[in-house]
């Protein structure tokens, strides 16, 4: 068990507390089995160690990281390694990428019913369910959901201003004297246009010029290691899915035809389905559907979205602004926990009320008839009434 506690150690030396990911707050870490999940690159890991180096160790509270595909677990499997642990005085297990351990969620319940004093928390890939492995996980773990940073995230990362979040009612109501406050700090509309294309994943502070080749590594190792894991792909699969991503990519947003989709990959119709909703599950595609549509994964989406707009950029050099603008905002609306529709004017509907998205130019001329609405507008510092500058969105979280 050293080289585990040495591992560590090592790992535990880079960790700092200067940036913490928001949802450190939410997460109520006194319960006996969590699990986080999220797209690569989010900052799982680092969530993790940063509780354990700064708030179980100050606490003096035995905590032990391993990753699930330690070379240690060729010969040991996790049950042993937490009675071990248990056996050592240990308290707390925290198990990354939980998804590369055969049989994960029948090991992690037998933890959990076989050490009722033990605490567990584990890290696992965005793609994957934990409540419907093979054992019933469902009664046993709080599970939570780590995004790619928002735009107010960024800009505490990137050490240029720190800013609280607010609610969509704030924006709403006082988007004016909100933006006004952070105006008088820095010039937004800068560094959010270095946001959508190179600042939604944390490894942007390992330079920005690799970060292209970076976000490519992690779309393909999401589609040929997570995805093929998780869902028994093989390469052939691995490779359609990649062909349905590409298809996508060149028209996100847009309203899917399903059929002529399925023609031109010569994939059925429920596969196409299927691997669209994978893609969801990987946080590589959004999907919107018109309210009071059922949730089912035979469901046509109503629209489909790249789940960010750093991905528009990796997948096309020159993308749409008027398509950067819907994903954004979608994308920072779904992170910060909102459900959100497709509406029969304008372009999503979220707590009743209509949002359109445009440039600064934008009227409200197409939403004018709706009871509740509110214009999102690019390319603007400050708004007026009911339109708000689309940056300001990105304080959600």
């Amino acid at each position: 068990m050293q080289i585990l506690i040495d591992f560590q150690d090592s790992l535990l030396q880079g960790i700092k507390e200067n940036f913490q990911r928001f949802l450190n707050k939410k997460i109520n870490w006194n319960q006996r089995m969590i699990g986080i999940k999220g797209p690569r690159g989010a900052g799982k890991t680092t969530l993790m160690l940063q509780h354990l180096k700064f708030t179980l160790s100050k606490n003096q509270v035995n905590g032990l990281y391993v990753t699930a595909d330690h070379p240690w677990f060729y010969q040991n499997n996790l049950l042993d390694t937490a009675m071990t642990w248990f056996k050592q005085g240990g308290q707390v297990l925290l198990i990354d990428e939980v998804h590369k351990y055969p049989n994960w969620s029948r090991e992690l319940k037998n933890i959990y019913d076989g050490l009722p004093q033990l605490q567990v928390i584990f890290s696992a890939s965005s793609a994957l369910d934990i409540y419907r492995g093979e054992s019933d996980l469902s009664r046993r773990v709080i599970s939570y959901t780590l995004p790619g940073l928002s735009f107010r995230e960024y800009l505490k990362l990137s050490e240029t201003a720190d800013f609280p979040s607010f609610t969509l009612e704030d924006i709403q109501h006082r988007h004016r004297e909100i933006s006004q406050e952070v105006i008088s700090t820095i010039r937004p509309l800068l560094y959010f246009e270095k946001y959508l294309s190179k600042g939604y994943l944390p490894i942007f502070v390992e330079g920005e010029n690799e970060y292209g080749s970076k976000l490519e590594q992690i779309i393909n190792t999401v589609v040929d290691t997570d995805l093929a894991y998780i869902s028994s792909y093989n390469a052939g699969t691995a490779a359609k899915v990649k062909k349905l991503l590409g298809v996508i990519a060149e028209s996100a947003p847009f309203k899917p035809n399903i059929s002529s989709i399925s023609n031109k990959l010569g994939i059925s119709r429920d596969r196409i389905l299927e691997h669209i909703y994978q893609l969801k599950d990987a946080r590589i595609l959004n999907v919107l559907l018109a309210e009071g549509k059922g949730v089912s994964r035979l469901q046509k989406p109503d629209k489909l979205y790249l789940e960010n707009t750093n991905l528009s950029f990796a997948i096309n050099s020159s993308p749409d602004k008027g398509a950067l603008r819907e994903t954004f905002l979608l994308n920072q609306l779904l992170n910060s926990g909102h459900e959100v529709y497709e509406p029969k004017k304008g372009d999503f509907l979220v707590n009743g009320i209509t949002l359109e998205v445009g440039g600064k130019n934008k009227s409200s001329q197409q939403v004018l008839n709706e009871v509740e609405y509110l214009i999102a507008n690019d390319d603007i510092e400050t708004g007026w009434g009911v339109k708000a500058p689309l940056w300001l969105f990105g304080f959600l979280y």
